[in-house]
This record gives structure tokens, sequence and C-alpha cells, in this order.
């Protein structure tokens, strides 16, 4: 079926034709209009009964002539009466017979559905091709296109939207196939499906219109209409119809909204061109900023260089100063340690003569001390010799003695004479005193 102009709306209607004409309506409409189901104008009739009737006629007829008596010329007669009967009424009957199976070919375009019926009721439905209806009373009462998807546009006037400025018009266009021919034919028919579905588009349309700000009306072409399609299919499977695409070519704003939006596009695109403007000067600036951060890097490379240089110099003569005070503290500590190996080696040699000046003392010890008992034996026997001899003498008066001071005066004068005397005479003199005295 051939697409409607979107600048007018579609109108969907049934059309009476005769059978050679039913695939011209279907595929191309009539006048600009959507002719989906037609009604075909049948050339059946009931003529062809009337050949059969006669033939029977003609039989019965040439059974009574042949019934008769066949004597004389009048026997003659009525056999060529009869046979010519028979011959008319098997003719009769062949062309009753053939006018019968002939108004009987029904053949059904390829992509639509014959709709037949049998004293005015739905019987069944037949598929494409050819087809023979026996019966006088079954006919084929529409045809109905269940293959093609039919392209159908609704332009809705003055939409309002969310703010209530009414729109000028939104096109709205869809495709949509019949189902089910039976209950498309029986339940809505043509003509009112053309005012169900445009009643539903607009309401659909108006529905999200309305939910649409102005400014973003343009935002409806090419928007996606899934919701919008399930909605539609939801009101339209009880008509055996089934919607299987729909969009929004195009949405056309009032002329004083159209003259603000233009002028909104010429600032937006005077904002642009300064944006742009504002982009390239601000890159401009950018990439100088970015080349004297690059000076900076490169300067502050360099001085990082020369502090590494700095430092490396300072680590070398650091490393070089404690190379001399490791050598110098190499130095001490090998002085030191021959210092002390030679204390250590001295203290070995002392400690080595006194273990052998012990030992050799250790080996004296008996003859030193044979030698000084010895020498204690002499200086014994001198000092007994020359120790001076003890006088007692007795003033107690325990045996009865003179203890007058007169023997005392003669005892002091004697006592230093007999210290003088040698000790031999000193003995004897004392004990001659000590016999004198007793």
């Amino acid at each position: 079926m051939s697409a409607v102009s979107t600048t007018r709306r579609s109108v969907i209607s049934e059309a009476v034709a005769p059978w050679s004409e039913i695939a011209q309506l279907l595929r191309g409409g009539e006048a600009g209009t959507l002719v989906p189901v037609i009604i075909p104008r049948h050339r059946r009739r009931l003529w062809w009964l009337l050949p059969l009737w006669f033939g029977v006629f003609a039989l019965l007829t040439g059974v009574l002539l042949s019934a008769g008596g066949s004597e004389g010329l009048t026997g003659a007669v009525r056999g060529s009466l009869a046979a010519l009967s028979y011959v008319l009424g098997v003719l009769a009957l062949l062309a009753g017979g053939l006018w019968w199976w002939r108004s009987s070919i029904v053949e059904i375009e390829q992509g639509t559905n014959g709709v037949l019926t049998r004293y005015g009721a739905v019987t069944r439905t037949l598929d494409p091709g050819r087809h023979y209806l026996w019966h006088p009373w079954s006919r084929v009462e529409f045809v109905v296109d269940t293959a093609t998807e039919i392209p159908y546009s609704a332009p809705v006037m003055a939409c309002p939207t969310q703010e209530n400025v009414p729109l000028r018009s939104i096109e709205f266009f869809l495709k949509f196939r019949i189902t089910d021919a039976v209950l498309f034919v029986r339940t809505i028919g043509a003509g009112n499906f053309d005012l169900v579905l445009s009643s539903a588009v607009q309401d659909a349309i108006r529905q999200r219109a309305r939910r649409m700000r102005t400014e973003r009306a343009y935002d409806l072409r090419g928007s996606d209409v899934a919701d919008m399609q399930e909605l539609l299919n939801r009101q339209l499977s009880r008509y055996g119809v089934r919607i299987t695409g729909c969009n929004i070519p195009d949405v056309q704003l009032p002329a004083q909204y159209q003259q603000h939006l233009a002028t909104r596009e010429r600032v937006a695109k005077e904002r642009a061109a300064y944006d742009q403007e504002w982009g390239l000067t601000r890159k401009r600036r950018i990439d100088s900023l970015r080349m004297d951060i690059e000076r900076a890097k490169k300067v502050r490379d360099a001085r990082i260089v020369e502090v590494k240089a700095a430092l490396n110099r300072a680590r070398e003569e650091v490393a070089q100063l404690l190379e001399e005070q490791e050598t110098n503290a190499q130095r001490v500590r090998f002085e030191i340690e021959t210092r002390g190996r030679s204390g250590l080696i001295a203290a070995e040699n002392e400690a080595r003569a006194q273990r052998r000046l012990a030992q050799a003392y250790r080996d004296n010890r008996a003859v030193l001390q044979y030698e000084l008992a010895r020498r204690r034996l002499e200086v014994g026997a001198t000092l007994a010799g020359s120790a001076p001899r003890p006088v007692v003498v007795r003033t107690d008066g325990a045996g009865g003695g003179d203890t007058s001071a007169l023997s005392t005066l003669l005892t002091a004068q004697l006592l230093p004479r007999l210290a003088a005397l040698p000790p031999v005479e000193r003995g004897a003199g004392s004990a001659g005193t000590a016999d004198g005295e007793r």
C-alpha cells in the first residue's frame, strides 16, 4: 500500500469493488485513502439453476415421450422428440453444471484473507489462493489485508504543552497490521477504526506533549515512543489490530514562539562563537602558561642539577674527610695496638720472669728455710749470750726477811755493778747475792 503524505491526516475506509479491482484498491487506495477492507461485488447469481431445471424438465419430457406408444407416424415423432429432449436435457445439465462450477470459484489475493459467510453468518476465513464455494448461499463477505503494514499519519493540531502553549501541529506516523480479519470486520470495521485510531493517537500525543516544556518541544522529533506504541497496542488489540512501529517525524511551533526560538538560536550561536573565541583565548593563555611552566621546569631542573652537583661534591669532600679520619683513626688504632702489644709482651715477659723467680724462690725455699733457721739459732745464741741476768729482789717480806730502808739502799747500789760484770761473773754474783739475801 502506498505511503500517504504526512502533511495531512490519513483516512481509513472500506470499499465495494468487483473482484478484478480488489488488488488495485488494496495496493493503491482510493483517492488518497487507505483501504484495508474490500467488500466484493459478487457475480454469483442463481441463474445457473435455470439450465439445470430446464435440463431436468427436458429429461422428464423425453422419458414421458418415450413411455408413449411407438406405432405409426406418431410413434416416430415421439421418438424423435424424446431423443431431442434427452439431448437438450443433457446439454442443459452440462451448461448448468459448468455455470455452477465457474461461479463457485473464488480467488483470494496473496497477503489477504477472505471472510466466508453462509446465510449471513461468518463461518471461517479463507487463506490466499483458489477456493470452491459449492454451497449456493456461501459467499466471501470481506477481503481483508492482513499481511501489509499499513502506514497511517495523524497530525495533532493545537496541542498544548506543559506551559499551556499550543503547538501548531505534531506529526505522528505509525504502521499497523490487521492480525484478526474476523474480529476487525465484525467488531469495528474500517470506517469506525479510522475514528478510533485517530482519537487514540491524539490522546497519546496530547498526553506526551503535556509532559514536555515548550522550549524542548523539538525533542519530540525522533524521540522514543515505545510507551505510546504499547499504549496503542493495549487499546487496539480488542479490534484485532497490532501497531508495528511509530514515531514523531515533525513538530511545528507557533510563529511567535518560532521567532523567539530563532532569537534564542541566534543568541546561542553568538554565545557559541564567544565561547569558541574565549576557548581559543583560553587555549593561547594556557599554552603560554604551559611554556612558562616548561621554562620554569627547565630552570628548576638546571638548579636541581647544580644542587645535585654541589651535593655530590660535598659528599665527595665528606667521603674524603671521612677517609682521612678513618686513616688517622686506623693509624692511631695501630699505634695503640702496637703499644698495647709491646706492653702486653713486656707484661708477659715480666710475668714469665716473676714466674721463673717464683719458681726459683720455690726451689730455694728449703735452703732459705734452713739458712733462716740457722740464722735464728745464731741470733738466739748471740742474744742469749748478751742478755742480762735477772736479779730477783724480794721485798715483800714473805720469808720474814729484812725490808728496811738500809737493805734497799744497798741493793740499789749493787745493781749497777752487777750489770757491768760479765755474764758468768754476773751469774755467780747474782747467785751469791741471792744467797746472801737468803
